[in-house]
């Protein structure tokens, strides 16, 4: 599968306020085990506390089968427009 970003490019994150993340949203997420750490996955499933993330090339991909469930509280917002990078 082609993933949905590729190095270079640019995205705009909105923060959610009121509305939840859903499932199928595409995530900027703290990393739950480094702090330090943002990634950009794709909600998987969500619980009550929880949000199950995976990255949309499984194979290539460090999400919530590795470092488990994320909390609500990492997710920084949602990605709402990709930029492609410019060809020089």
């Amino acid at each position: 599968m082609q993933p949905t970003l590729l190095d270079g490019d640019e995205v705009l994150v909105a923060a959610y306020g009121r509305r939840a993340p859903q499932r199928g949203d595409v995530v900027l997420l703290q990393h739950p085990l480094h702090s330090d750490v943002r990634v950009i996955k794709r909600v998987a499933s969500l619980e009550a506390d929880r949000v199950f993330v995976q990255g949309d090339n499984p194979a290539q991909s460090t999400d919530s089968r590795s470092f488990g469930g994320v909390p609500r509280s990492n997710i920084l917002g949602r990605i709402t427009l990709v930029l492609p990078r410019l060809e020089a």
